[in-house]
């Protein structure tokens, strides 16, 4: 039954999205009657997908070997929540989700409609529901999860050992599938937009929130990613310029790029071009991660293997851009911009300037991905570009990038007194240039670090800054105590106070990066029993070598007294595991996190009949840190994105040469 189901659901999917596409195209023409059937259908669509991701789930929870997907990454002994998540631990399984949240998406933008949105608004679905449609036979035909198989096999090996040792196997692909496929609601607004010729304002005031929803999921996805790499992984680090974890940060950045441009376009008619760009270019790049992971084209511990699907996506990948690049051609005479940015220090300026540094950043890691790829493809040879380019090109550029995220919240819209400027930046230059200096006498070294801990202290100093102005314009209207005033202006600025704390949290996962990257410390040394490695003020010492088998693997545990300066921190036991469908065994790192450093404890290798055991002891600083600051970033989003229940109040726009330094946050 579920083998009907499942292909039923689908096809349900894809005749009902492609239903929903004709009657949202013949709404966007006028009448209500297409849109009530268009709505139905949308739902329709997703109860369809729904339908497969539950035959799906339950093929796997009761180990239908019968089914090819269940067959090859089922098991009998793989613990139920890493049989349930194993729905998404390889293509054709993933390919269920992706089309589940894709669905969902589609369904909620019917109901969530921006009173703003008017005539794109059945544009903008017709262009959701085609897409609905595309992944749909994409299931359906090229990856369809419900092969049977014949002779049915007993058991299966059930998930790639790397993706049942973990939790956050179960958080990380869910968070990062909602964040790629969210971008596709601001990518169907605007080709909304040049279908319908409407460019202004309107289109940008529909997305703004569906863009920051899709951007808050894929910066948390992204960082759960390096988390679980972190603890899985067994290297030592969470960001290893892997071609897969390149492309999943790449709509990370056009993303961070229009929700600061659409900004200056809500406010005043420019660039309008820019916008459009950056939307489609967002989900555009999605696509191209999807493609490149899906295909075979890279090999990469994060890559499914080669496939059908891989050819079809790129013909999909390239008929978005051409189909986006004629539109973009067409509607030409719409996207001129009616009050370029002039020439001048504003807030606009640091914006387009904030939007050059992102999209510099999104280049240069998407040049070092496809490089390597476009060489082979045209010359046969295999080269790979590693860490060194991608850390010598994009730290500067994302040194700049927090430098503006302390000079752009002071600067008004219009035009700034550069001589007041000035004056108002002062106090976070001094910090910053006192905290390099001390730190630099405290004898650290690294210039990229160093700057980098001065310029945290220079954004949050600004942030300080930008308060205690706004809190004094606040006082200056309505005089009073500061308590007061202070709770006025949080209310009035909450959604820009909103952003400044997604600044700080990008300043914190900053130093957590340059610190742990910079100063972490590391030794590998051969123990037997008794036998200790040190690492700063860390040792550990080996009290045992055991062998722990179970059903799905058999473990080499290394038990080691940890101590930090003398003082016990308990026993852990990072382990190496051997599964009977690998040849390599496994590490699985032991970890113990305080808030300023964690000692990292691998187990590379061990010799059973002489009783020894390599241990690799690795002191990495700041790294809890980079996990805080997602939540800071995540709390900065819900913030600035918290709907409004009635019209709040707001100060008057600060008009060019106004004395105040002040300056009020865009609604």
């Amino acid at each position: 039954m579920r083998y009907l189901l499942g292909p039923g659901g689908l096809a349900l999917t894809l005749v009902c999205s492609s239903a929903a596409t004709v009657a949202w195209a013949v709404a966007g023409r006028g009448g209500d009657r297409p849109a009530r059937f268009a709505r139905l259908a949308t739902q329709a669509a997703l109860f369809g997908a729904a339908l497969a991701v539950a035959a799906m789930v339950t093929a796997l929870v009761q180990h239908d070997f019968s089914i090819r997907y269940v067959a090859e990454n089922g098991g009998r002994a793989v613990p139920t929540y890493y049989t349930v998540i194993s729905l998404w631990a390889a293509l054709e399984g993933s390919l269920l989700l992706w089309l589940l949240v894709l669905t969902g998406f589609t369904v909620l933008a019917v109901v969530r409609v921006h009173p703003r949105a008017g005539a794109l608004h059945p544009w903008a679905m017709a262009v959701l529901s085609s897409l609905s449609a595309f992944f749909a036979g994409l299931a359906l035909f090229a990856g369809n999860a419900f092969d049977r198989v014949s002779p049915v096999p007993a058991d299966g090996p059930g998930p790639n050992p790397l993706l049942q040792d973990h939790p956050l196997m179960g958080i990380h692909p869910p968070l990062l599938y909602l964040g790629f496929v969210g971008m596709a609601v601001p990518f169907a607004y605007a080709v909304a937009a040049l279908i319908t010729g409407r460019t202004g304002p309107a289109w940008v005031a529909a997305v703004r929130g569906w863009t920051l929803v899709a951007w808050t999921f894929l910066t948390v996805g992204v960082v759960m990613g390096g988390w679980w790499a972190y603890e899985v992984l067994g290297w030592g680090g969470y960001w290893g310029w892997d071609p897969v974890e390149n492309v999943s940060v790449l709509p990370w950045f056009t993303a961070t790029a229009l929700l600061h441009s659409i900004m200056v376009q809500r406010r005043r008619p420019t660039l309008r071009l820019w916008n459009l760009t950056l939307a489609i270019a967002t989900f555009v790049l999605v696509v191209f991660g999807t493609f490149l992971t899906r295909s075979g084209v890279v090999e990469s511990v994060h890559a499914f293997t080669r496939s059908a699907i891989g050819p079809v996506l790129l013909a999909f990948l390239l008929a978005l851009v051409l189909g986006a690049g004629l539109l973009l051609v067409w509607r030409s005479d719409r996207l001129r911009d009616e009050d370029p940015l002039l020439a001048t220090v504003s807030r606009e300026t640091s914006f387009l300037a904030n939007n050059l540094l992102l999209a510099g950043l999104a280049f240069t890691i998407l040049l070092g991905t496809t490089f390597p790829i476009l060489l082979e493809a045209v010359t046969g040879d295999r080269t790979s570009v590693g860490p060194p380019y991608f850390n010598r090109m994009t730290v500067p550029l994302a040194l700049l990038v927090v430098l503006l995220m302390g000079v752009g919240p002071l600067l008004p819209w219009g035009r700034a007194h550069v001589g007041r400027l000035g004056r108002v930046l002062l106090p976070a230059t001094l910090a910053g240039a006192a905290t390099v200096g001390v730190l630099g006498l405290a004898g650290l070294t690294g210039v990229s670090a160093l700057l980098t801990f001065g310029l945290a202290v220079f954004v949050t100093v600004a942030t300080g800054t930008r308060v205690a102005l706004d809190v004094a314009r606040a006082r200056a209207l309505r005089p009073g105590p500061w308590a007061p005033a202070l709770g006025r202006t949080l209310v009035a600025h909450r959604r820009g106070y909103g952003g400044l704390l997604v600044h700080l949290g990008f300043v914190l996962a900053a130093v957590a990066v340059a610190a742990s990257s910079t100063y972490g410390t590391s030794a590998t040394q051969q123990l037997t029993v008794g036998e200790t490695v040190r690492v700063g003020g860390w040792t550990a010492t080996l009290e045992d070598l055991r062998m722990v088998p179970d059903a799905r693997r058999i473990s080499a545990v290394a038990d080691l007294r940890l101590r930090e300066d003398g003082a016990d921190a308990g026993v852990y036991s990072p382990m190496l595991s051997s599964y009977p469908t690998l040849t390599q065994a496994v590490g699985t790192p032991s970890v113990r996190t305080t808030l300023t450093e964690d000692a990292y404890l691998v187990l590379t290798e061990i010799d059973a009949d002489a009783g020894t055991a390599t241990v690799r002891l690795a002191v990495n600083p700041l790294v809890l840190w980079l996990w805080v600051s997602v939540g800071v970033m995540a709390a900065g989003a819900l913030v600035a994105g918290w709907p409004r229940r009635r019209r709040e109040e707001q100060p008057p726009p600060e008009r060019p040469g106004r004395r105040s330094p002040a300056v009020e946050v865009a609604a």
